[in-house]
């Protein structure tokens, strides 16, 4: 009787936690959809408007504010290097750490369980400690201020955990199909394309669509190796427009709406394929 007393005090304890943990979730979620949303109203008033009232509403919407953040602040320009850095850099990283990450899956060796503690390590690197050698490296090589070389720094810094992360998925591939392709005449490179990565299609989608918000959040190698206007990236145009404006005071309005074009690509991916990222990391991660 005491057993089960204490069973039934321990569920109905854990069930307590449970609800508690689901209603702070839905507070935390609730907060930050409210935050966006007071987002979306700011970058439509006037900056005066927004002085005077912080949280109030439109009253007439000013969607010029959008107009202005592309053409003054160089929104567009920088879009479109965000656009095309962050891109070309998730290809390209999930390109290299594929085949990388297979062969660590598949050779079990000291050697390949070295190789991935190095990347896994890799990880715990701050980005600040790279910084000034980064730059003096590409600066050799006449590569700063450029979108290629903000690309190829891009491209090391997603190596550690884009082959971490694809190892796992290449880990749970079942061995039974690539002794059947071997079996059919195929050989190492003919098995790794026609038959491994369809089957971790969902692997690489996550570890692509990872890194490109990373690199479209990115702001500290962006302001360093980077100085030109036609250059910079979406969060360095947003800063150096805030920059800008402290001379002849912000426009909180233009500022918001900035915010804005940073902010819809990311929202809309969530909103799209929100699910498939948080699947493919507990997958990838877990194995």
């Amino acid at each position: 009787m005491r057993s089960r007393s204490r069973t039934r005090s321990g569920r109905g304890s854990s069930g307590l936690a449970t609800r508690i943990g689901t209603a702070v979730v839905w507070l935390v979620v609730a907060a930050d959809l409210l935050l966006v949303l007071w987002i979306l109203l700011t970058s439509l008033r006037g900056g005066p408007d927004i002085l005077h009232h912080a949280f109030g509403l439109p009253t007439s919407p000013k969607t010029d504010n959008y107009a202005t953040a592309l053409d003054e602040g160089g929104f567009a320009r920088a879009a479109l290097n965000s656009l095309l850095t962050a891109g070309l850099s998730s290809v390209v990283a999930v390109a290299l750490a594929a085949p990388c990450a297979y062969a660590l899956a598949r050779r079990r060796s000291r050697t390949s369980s070295a190789l991935t503690m190095t990347f896994a390590m890799g990880l715990g690197v701050p980005g600040q400690v790279l910084v000034v050698p980064l730059f003096v490296g590409l600066s050799r090589v006449n590569l700063t201020d450029s979108d290629l070389g903000l690309g190829l720094v891009y491209v090391g810094l997603a190596m550690p955990f884009t082959v971490f992360l694809l190892t796992g998925f290449f880990s749970g591939i079942p061995g039974v199909l690539e002794e059947a392709a071997v079996l059919d005449g195929a050989g190492p490179l003919r098995t790794f394309v026609q038959v491994v990565l369809p089957v971790a299609r969902g692997g690489l989608i996550t570890a692509f669509l990872l890194q490109f918000i990373t690199a479209w959040n990115e702001t500290l190698f962006a302001l360093v190796l980077t100085n030109s206007q036609g250059k910079t990236t979406l969060p360095v145009a947003l800063s150096s427009f805030v920059a800008a404006q402290q001379f002849n005071g912000l426009d909180y309005g233009t500022m918001f709406a900035g915010v804005c074009i940073i902010l819809a690509p990311m929202i809309a991916l969530f909103s799209w394929m929100g699910s498939r990222i948080i699947q493919g990391m507990t997958v990838g991660i877990g194995k």
